[in-house]
């Protein structure tokens, strides 16, 4: 495996805009974007998560869809990947459809 340390400094972002529009389905949860973005990176776990200054675990979780994750430990990864969360308006059945 690479050592990152020397490889990769912290704060890098993967990939181009148009790379990770290639990879966006609106139907992916952040987990599977996040799957598929490190999976194309060639990136294991371990590697985002050094990337990211997070914990192999939470990626682990992340990418599982875990239903509780800390909101700026996810933007640390996102991050990686010149994304953040934010707020998107919704429609009114998505509304119904999400609340169950």
């Amino acid at each position: 495996m690479k050592q990152l340390s020397g490889d990769i400094p912290r704060n890098t972002v993967i990939g181009s805009a148009k790379t990770l529009e290639h990879h966006r389905d609106p139907h992916d949860s952040i987990g599977m974007y996040i799957r598929k973005r490190r999976r194309a990176a060639k990136l294991s776990q371990r590697e985002l998560a050094q990337l990211a200054d997070v914990g192999t675990r939470f990626v682990s979780e992340l990418e599982s869809d875990k239903p509780t994750v800390r909101m700026d430990a996810v933007n640390k990864v996102l991050r990686v990947f010149g994304k953040k969360a934010s707020y998107v308006d919704v429609t009114p059945d998505q509304r119904r459809t999400d609340a169950l």
